[in-house]
Parts: C-alpha cells; structure tokens; sequence
C-alpha cells in the first residue's frame, strides 16, 4: 500500500524511479549529478523564484500572499503595529472562520471581527466575513496560483494540489513579510510521493491521507521537508480529491507540498474565473530527491485514525474484525496522553460485536469540500440516521460551495436523511461546535483528533474521542445508523455531480480592498483586544526555574495552549494566558506566576529575594560559585521540559503565552515542528536541547537552572551551553541551542520580535 524508500532515488521523466546514479546513466545517456538533478524539484524552482538571498542553502523567501483566521490576526496585525505597519505590502486576507460563535465570551468575538475589517480598510486588506469559508476554502478559490507561494498563520495551510506552495507558520512570520523582511530558513530537504494506480470505488482522499500519515509520522521521514507529489496516480484524481489529500500533509509534520499539475487543475482555475493562475508544473527530466513514498492507490482501503492522532490508523476491515483488541491498544495508548486523569473505556461502544459510534462530522478544509459532501449525499440517499444517539453534522467549506450542494439537491438528500447542514465554520476541528457527550465517541472528516481537540475538558472529568474518517464511509455509518461502516461495503451509484463556482457570493459580501490602504479608517478596538506587555531584553545570566515536566512522547500545541473557547481571550495576551498547560498541568500558570515575580521586581528597581523567599538559597548558592552574578546582570524566569513539543496548530500562542507570564526558555529532546520552535524564538525564548534520557533528568520540576553568561554564549554563536542545576552543589549539565539564524539570535538577544523592529 505505502512503502518507503531507505535512500534518495531518482525519478526519470515524472514516472520511473531509479535508485541508483549508474542505472540513471544507462536509461538516460548522460551523467547527471545528484546536486543538478536535485536542482530539478518543483519545489527548487519555486524557492529559487522567491528567494532573496541569492544563496539557495540559506534561503530568505518573500511570499506572494498571506493569509490569517481569526484566531489569529489580531495578534498579528497587533504586533506589526508595535513593529511600524503603515499597510499591508502584499494582498493580505483576514478570514473569520474560527470563533464565529459569539455566545462564547459575550461581545468579543464579533468585536475580533470588526478589528479586522477595520485594519483591512485602514492597511489595504481582504476581509472575508463569518460563515463565508474557511481559510483554506477561500484561498483555494480566490488566492492559489501556479508556481506561486503563500505564507499562513494556520498550519493546515496547504495548497500544494493547485500548483501553489503554502507553508503554515506563527503569528511572527507573517509580521515579518508584513515589514517587508523575510523567511529565513535552510533549503529543505524534498521527499517525492509517487502516486499510482487508481482508488477504488468508496475510497477518498482522507483514506489516502491517513495511510500516508501512519507510515511516515512516527519515523519522521518527511519531518520538515517538502511533500512533491508525482508518478502516474495524480492524473486519476480530481482536483477536489487532491485537494483532501494535500491538506493533510501537515499531519506527517513537513514543511510544505507542491503537486505536478494538468487539465484537472486548469479547469479548477477556469471554474472559478481565474485561468490566467493556471501553470503546469511537472519535474524535470531527472529528478533527484531525498526521499520517495511509493503509494499504490488501488491498494488504499477505508481508513480510520483512531483516537488520539492522525498517525493511529487502521482499515476499517481491521478495526471491525479485530474490535476488542484494538480498542483495548487505543485504551492502553491513551493512558499516556490522558495521565490518568480520567477513566477511559471505548469497550461500551460495542454493541452486539459491532463499534456503535455516536457522532458522524464532515466539515472544514479537509472535509468541506463539494466532491466529498456530494459522495456522502449519494451514500445516505433513501436511508436514516435514526432516532438513537447518533447524530450527523455537515459543514461545506465555503458559501459557494454551499450553494452549488443546495441547487443540485445534495443537501436535501442530506436533510431528508436526518443529517443537520450548517455554514462554513471551522467549530468542529478546534473544540468550538458540535462536542460530542461524556465517553462519546465522535468519526469526522476534519484534520485532527488530539485529545480535547473536539472541546471534551479533561480538568472537569471530561472525555470524548474522535476518529478521523473519509467522509464517505462516514455517510456508509450514518446510513447504517451509528455503526461503524466502511463505504465500500455499500452498493452506491456516485452521480459525479458537476462543480459550478458562483463569483457573485463573494463579490457581494467579501471586502476587498484591492490593494489600496485608507490610513483616515479608525480601527474598532473591542475591550477585550490588549496590547502586548513589554517585554526585557536578555539578560547576561539567567535563572530558570523548571514549572512543567511533560514525559509524554510528543506534546501538541493544543496541550500548550488548549484550542476551544479559550481561543476567544486571543486578543488578550494576558487572558489567554490563564489557559496555558491547564489541560496538561493544571498548575502551570500559578507557578510560573509565583516566579514571574522576581523578574517584576528586578525590573521595578527591587530585589527580587524579597518577593520570593525561595530565591535566597539558591542565590547563596549561585554566589558562592559567581559571585558576580546579581543586581543588574540576571535575569529571572521559567522554563518547561517536554520530550518533543510543538506537534500540530501553527498558533503562535503556545509560546507567546509562555513568553508573558515570564517564559525564558523551553528545554527539549527534540522540537515536533520548525514553526514550534520559530515561535519560540520569535518570542525570545531559548529553544534549548537537552540529550539526557528524559526518563534520567539531571532536573525536575521545581529545580532552578543557572544559565551563566547566556547572553555572550548567544551573541558567541555558541552552539553548547553549560548550564547548573542548583542543588546542594552546582551541577553541570549542556544544553544546545541548534542552528539559529544571524537575526533570530538578534530577536532572542532582544527579548522579542516586537523589540527587535523597534531597534
């Protein structure tokens, strides 16, 4: 089904893979280096054409356009304020697609949403209002172009399938293309995924997807590198079916994806008015790349990631042939996501031998999309959801798509069959819509299935689980009332409906301001919206109280900082940061605080022992060793552990909520993501390495770290730190800071990205 190549390979003329340079010179005639075939990439050509350094090992990119949410441009546009915005440079599209519900937190939602049509006016912006699409959905229609690069403050920003190369990143990134600076990262190692074969009736995009994700997530084969997508299988498929799979490449941790592309994804460009966007893309004639995933498509089943990630896959034959067994391996998995906080059982949800599911989902940019809901309307046509638990939720990605599903009457096929059709709204993927009950159990088309990433709190005695699904075989379980069903084991007749885009529905409702600042608009400040606190510059010596330990193998974003209605306080740096950790280490927050308190005082003129009494020990130990350390060369803050951070949501607040409740650093085995570990350091936080055994610290949580001349080591270049756990003795340990970039140790020497543009 997926096999992975233990070695780069060559690809000649777009479909023969080769492994071996020799072999590459019989068929071809002519030698050919691996740096000039690797100069043959999609991906290579695209880099090369937005890359501003005229270096392309250390590439500095400009983007062509950005896109944010309303989860996250607030704090953006907030921090390019403080950095010197006068407008936008570059089309800049502000979607609403994340907290539309504006029950939640009284005004400040709605508020959110006037901030950013406000600011798109004043800076010269497009404001898409609430329900109109998803983020994703409306780049897809409005903004992809051939050849072309956009930069998003979401992660799942991939438009790969429409020749397009999107990257996901922080909040940080886009102020940075915003101020008219760069992406700074090293060229990318490229991965080929060599698509053949045909899928069979049934099978969808998140079916391929979910295979893909479970043979390369846990071994980290295409970890911050470039997805290329090539081989004879693209042509079988249509735009909207690449689309669902390109979508969810984010899962298995890379950077980006780019797609060959063909009369499929010209016609998507004619369909929605924008044919001048189209170019073909296609690698060159030998191809050299770091990587290469075999997928035949014709062998994907129905698949099922089971709680709680993407990477936990299974055919939905093996979960039904094998029911108790499984479940009791996902049980058994769980115990380390959910530290016991809760008892966790799946084997209710087996009636007479069958897995009884309560809640079927399709919705957002993975699942939205028109191709998948018509195949789901066609699946559940003449049957009923029934009267029982189990209920069925359809979100069409974007207005228009909604429309075309209304005119040829899939939503009524949908409705008759008891399924509720809602607008464009991204609720369901990030714990906002649709929580399903206490021990439900939940399949959906979206693109995550962390724990509490469908709104379930842990700290309340809370649990639900989600199961990713291909929204097909969702429809086979709502046809077969709450049983799980893979869709092919139903006898469907697919109409292969026919997509028609209607213009209109944007042109009416989307603001666009095409370009033009008006520097007269006032912006609407809600009262929820808060400017950043300041933020201090790097000391000389740091010390680092540890106020979190996290031994599970890999630590998401939403664990850092819970998605859900939390996100409504995004406007408010401090607010928000009330929720860091509260569903992993409920005390976190209250601890960080207490030593937040030395660094206020040493910034009010005071001494910070006398607002935290346990600083006096470990203070006589530090002098007796440095003596020198003290009054106006130290500095005061916490840090976390965790084995492998920043898995998941690009939001910057997983670290800028750390940063204001006086984070320093953050010490790891190893960082789950680049963008992770970009926020970090865009907030002034040392993203330290630790090679210890995590199940062998020389610290724990509680323990004080001294940071001796931490300052000069960055300004040094140094790549080891030595650094003291402060105990009965000084203990030394190394800590690493890896490879960082001439600026980003300027931002990091700074305190903040907001510091470094200020000068």
């Amino acid at each position: 089904m997926v096999k992975l190549y233990d070695k780069g390979v060559y690809l000649l003329n777009g479909t023969e893979i080769v492994e071996c340079p020799q072999e590459v010179a019989a068929k071809t005639g002519k030698e050919v280096s691996q740096e000039e075939a690797a100069r043959n990439t999609m991906a290579y050509h695209i880099l090369a054409d937005h890359n501003t350094s005229g270096n392309m090992e250390r590439l500095q990119i400009k983007f062509d356009k950005l896109t944010s949410h309303d989860i996250t441009f607030v704090g953006i546009i907030q921090t390019a304020r403080a950095s010197g915005l006068e407008k936008f440079p570059i089309p800049y599209v502000l979607t609403n697609c994340h907290n539309s519900l504006c029950a939640v937190g009284g005004t400040i939602n709605e508020d959110d949403h006037m901030f950013g049509l406000t600011c798109a006016k004043k800076y010269g912006g497009i404001y898409v209002p609430p329900h109109q699409a998803v983020i994703h959905q409306f780049a897809r229609e409005m903004l992809a172009g051939g050849g072309k690069m956009i930069l998003g403050s979401d992660s799942h920003t991939r438009y790969g399938a429409l020749g397009t190369m999107a990257m996901g990143e922080g909040g940080p990134e886009l102020v940075k293309q915003l101020l008219n600076k760069t992406y700074d990262i090293k060229m990318p190692g490229v991965v080929g995924i060599y698509l053949d074969g045909e899928p069979m009736k049934g099978v969808g995009p998140q079916d391929v997807a979910l295979a893909i994700i479970g043979a390369t997530f846990k071994n980290g084969y295409v970890n911050n590198k470039v997805m290329e997508f090539v081989g004879p299988g693209v042509g079988k498929l249509s735009a909207d079916f690449r689309i669902g799979i390109d979508v969810m490449t984010t899962e298995t941790t890379c950077l980006s994806s780019i797609w060959k592309t063909d009369e499929k994804i010209q016609e998507f460009y004619e369909i929605h008015g924008r044919a001048e966007d189209y170019k073909e893309l296609n690698p060159g004639a030998v191809t050299y790349y770091d990587g290469m995933v075999y997928v035949n498509l014709s062998e994907i089943r129905p698949m099922i990631a089971m709680p709680f990630h993407p990477s936990n896959v299974y055919t939905i034959d093996e979960v039904n042939a094998n029911l108790e067994d499984i479940l009791h391996d996902v049980e058994q998995k769980a115990l380390v996501s959910l530290d016991g906080a809760v008892d966790y059982s799946l084997q209710s949800k087996i009636v007479n031998g069958k897995l009884y599911v309560d809640q079927g989902i399709i919705a957002g940019c993975a699942g939205g999309g028109f191709e998948n809901i018509c195949a789901a309307a066609d699946i559940i046509m003449g049957h009923y959801i029934g009267s029982d638990e189990f209920t069925f939720s359809v979100y069409p990605a974007s207005t228009p798509v909604y429309m075309e599903l209304v005119k040829n009457g899939a939503v009524a096929d949908l409705m008759e069959a008891g399924t509720i059709v809602k607008t464009a709204f991204c609720g369901p993927c990030f714990g906002a819509g649709d929580t399903p009950a206490n021990n439900a159990f939940s399949i959906r088309h979206s693109t995550r299935n962390f724990p509490n990433r469908e709104g379930s709190k842990l700290q309340s005695g809370q649990i639900a689980s989600v199961a990713l699904m291909d929204a097909r075989s969702i429809a086979a379980t709502a046809a077969n009332k709450g049983f799980l069903t893979p869709a092919t084991a139903m006898d469907v007749e697919y109409k292969g409906r026919k997509y028609h885009f209607d213009k209109n529905i944007y042109a009416n409702r989307v603001f666009d301001s095409k370009g033009v600042a008006d520097p007269s608009v006032e912006i609407k400040f809600g009262p929820n919206i808060k400017d950043w606190p300041a933020m201090p510059a790097l000391a000389e010596n740091l010390l680092l109280k540890v106020v979190s330990e996290i031994h599970d193998p890999v630590t998401t974003t939403d664990e850092l900082i819970p998605s859900g209605e939390t996100s409504s306080y995004r406007s408010n740096p401090l607010g928000l940061a009330e929720f860091a950790l509260s569903r992993k280490d409920p005390a976190y927050v209250g601890r960080a605080k207490e030593v937040q308190k030395a660094e206020k005082a040493i910034e009010a003129g005071q001494c910070p022992l006398e607002v935290l009494e346990e600083l006096k020990p470990v203070m006589t130990k530090v002098n007796a060793a440095y003596p020198e350390i003290g009054k106006g060369n130290l500095g005061i803050g916490s840090t976390i552990f965790a084995v492998k951070p920043g898995d998941g949501s690009a939001r910057e607040q997983a670290a800028s909520c750390q940063k204001v409740l006086g984070g320093w650093a953050n010490i790891a085995n190893e960082y789950a993501t680049k963008r992770y570990r970009s926020n970090l350091i865009n907030w002034g936080m040392l993203p330290f390495i630790t090679e210890e055994d995590h199940e062998h610290l020389s610290f724990k949580n509680g323990d004080y770290i001294l940071v001796p001349e931490i300052r000069k080591a960055v300004e040094a270049k140094a790549s080891e730190i030595k650094a003291y756990v402060v105990g009965e003795e000084l203990k030394e340990i190394t800590l690493k800071l890896g490879d960082m970039t001439d600026a980003e140790r300027e931002i990091i020497l700074k305190g903040c990205l907001i510091n470094y543009y200020r000068g």
